[in-house]
C-alpha cells in the first residue's frame, strides 16, 4: 500500500512539475498588426519559439489605456508590449513598464542613444508622406508643405489620430527650420502654431487612422490621395502592388520598444526574448520582412545593398529626419494628446 501511494504522490508531483514547466514555457506579445506584426512573428517569434522551446502566445492593439487597466486591476494578461518612444516614456511615467537592467538584457550593441531603462529598442522607423501615384503621375508631395498645400496637391488626407509627429509635421510645414522643432513646440504659442496648422489643413482630411494599416489602406482604395504614416507600412503596400510611393525628403524617424509590463506573468521569458532580439544577427533579419532598419550597427554590414535601399536609417535618410524627442513627448504627451484631441472634435 506504502509503495501504492508513494507511486502516486511520485505521478501527482511529475504531473504538476511538467503542468508548472509547460506553463512557465510561454509568453504573451502584444503589438499592432498588420505587415509590422506579421514581421516580428517571421523574424523573431518563429526562430525565437524553435531555440528556446518557449509558446509565443499574440495579441493586438496594446494601448497604454489597456495596459494601465490590467496593471491597476492586477490583471496582467500580456508580457511583452510595443510602442514608439512617445509610448515607451508616457507609459514609463505612469509605472506600466518593468525597470530593465543591463543585468537582465545586455544592451552593448544597441545604439547609446536609443537605449532606454524600461525599453529595449526594436527597429528604426519613419514616418513620411505616402501618396497616391495615380492621384499624381507627374509626381507628388514632396516636403510637409506640400502636404499642407491643397491647391498645389489637391485631394483628401490621412493622418494619425494622435498628435505624435503630426505637431511636428505642421511646425516643419510652416517653416519652422528642422533644428528648432522642439524649442518651438515647447512654447504656449509654438504649440498654439502647430495646432492652428492642424486646424487648417483638418477639412481635407477624410481618414484620421489609429492603426498603421489604415492609411495604405485608404491610399489603395482612393479614399485619399496622401497620408503621414509608417514607411514600412507604405513599402509593404507597394511590395503588394499598390499604386502608391513615398517622399523621403522629410521624415521624422522613430525608435521602436519593446517593453515589459509591470506584474508581467512569464517575466523570465520575456526577458529571454528581449535577449534574443538585440542580437546583432537576429535584428538584421528584420528588414527582409519590413522596411525599417537594425538599432544594432553590427547588424548593417549583414544587410544586403538592395535591403538598405529601402531602409529608414541610411544616412541620407538620416540626414534629411527630425529624430523624435521622447524626453519632449514624455514631459507633454498628456496636455499635447488632450490640445489635440480638442481640436479635432471642433
Amino acid at each position: 500500500m506504502k509503495k501504492r501511494i508513494c507511486s502516486i504522490l511520485a505521478a501527482v508531483v511529475t504531473l504538476v512539475a511538467t503542468l508548472t514547466a509547460a506553463h512557465a514555457a510561454e509568453m504573451v506579445f502584444a503589438s499592432w498588426g498588420g505587415a509590422y506584426q506579421n514581421a516580428i512573428k517571421e523574424a523573431w517569434i518563429k526562430p525565437f519559439s524553435e531555440k528556446t522551446g518557449i509558446d509565443v502566445i499574440e495579441d493586438t492593439e496594446p494601448e497604454i489605456a489597456r495596459i494601465k487597466g490590467m496593471v491597476d486591476t492586477g490583471k496582467v494578461e500580456w508580457d511583452v508590449v510595443t510602442a514608439g518612444g512617445s509610448g515607451l516614456m508616457q507609459g514609463a511615467a505612469a509605472g506600466l513598464f518593468e525597470k530593465i537592467t543591463p543585468e537582465m538584457v545586455d544592451q552593448t550593441n544597441v545604439l547609446p542613444d536609443a537605449r532606454s531603462d524600461y525599453g529595449v529598442p526594436s527597429e528604426i522607423f519613419s514616418t513620411v508622406i505616402g501618396y497616391s501615384k495615380k492621384a499624381f503621375p507627374d509626381g507628388g508631395p514632396k516636403t510637409f508643405a506640400d502636404f499642407w498645400d491643397v491647391k498645389k496637391f489637391p485631394g483628401k488626407r490621412s493622418l494619425p489620430d494622435k498628435p505624435s509627429t503630426v505637431l511636428e509635421a505642421a511646425l516643419i510645414a510652416d517653416g519652422v527650420p528642422t533644428a528648432d522643432v522642439y524649442k518651438v513646440l515647447g512654447t504656449k504659442e509654438g504649440m498654439e502654431r502647430a495646432l492652428n496648422k492642424v486646424r487648417q489643413i483638418k477639412p481635407d482630411v477624410a481618414v484620421w487612422w489609429s492603426s498603421g494599416a489604415q492609411p495604405v489602406q485608404a491610399l489603395g482604395s482612393g479614399e485619399v490621395v496622401m497620408a503621414l504614416g509608417w514607411n514600412g507600412r507604405f513599402q509593404a503596400g507597394i511590395d503588394d502592388g499598390l499604386d502608391i510611393a513615398m517622399s523621403w525628403d522629410q521624415a521624422i524617424a522613430q525608435v521602436g520598444y519593446f517593453m515589459i509590463v509591470k506584474g508581467a506573468p512569464n517575466k523570465d521569458a520575456a526577458i529571454k526574448f528581449l535577449n534574443y532580439i538585440i542580437d546583432p544577427e537576429v535584428q538584421s533579419r528584420f528588414s527582409k520582412y519590413v522596411a525599417y532598419g537594425p538599432v544594432t550597427p553590427k547588424s548593417m554590414p549583414l544587410i544586403d545593398a538592395e535591403r538598405s535601399a529601402r531602409l529608414p536609417s541610411t544616412s541620407e535618410r538620416i540626414d534629411h529626419s527630425l529624430f523624435m524627442d521622447i524626453k519632449w513627448w514624455a514631459d507633454n504627451s498628456v496636455s499635447a494628446n488632450e490640445a489635440y484631441k480638442g481640436v479635432l472634435q471642433e
